[in-house]
């Protein structure tokens, strides 16, 4: 049984939808290679700790459900 032929949304490139095919599943193989990451010296890291990050997940969570609508 053949692989189904899809095209991919990026690109427009026709594939063929193969089991266990890494990424998304409307994209090519080439375009849904993972993205390269930059590096750390790119800027300033935003979250240095991770307990700020934490603080900051939790305080928007919070904002976010318990706001008050007016």
């Amino acid at each position: 049984m053949p692989f189904p032929i899809k095209v991919c949304v990026v690109c427009g490139e026709e594939f063929e939808l193969r089991p266990g095919k890494p990424g998304f599943a409307n994209r090519c193989p080439s375009c849904s290679e993972p993205e390269r990451e930059e590096s750390p010296s790119s800027g300033p890291d935003v979250f240095s700790n991770d307990s700020e990050a934490a603080a900051a997940r939790r305080r928007a969570m919070r904002d976010l459900l318990y706001r008050k609508d007016s």
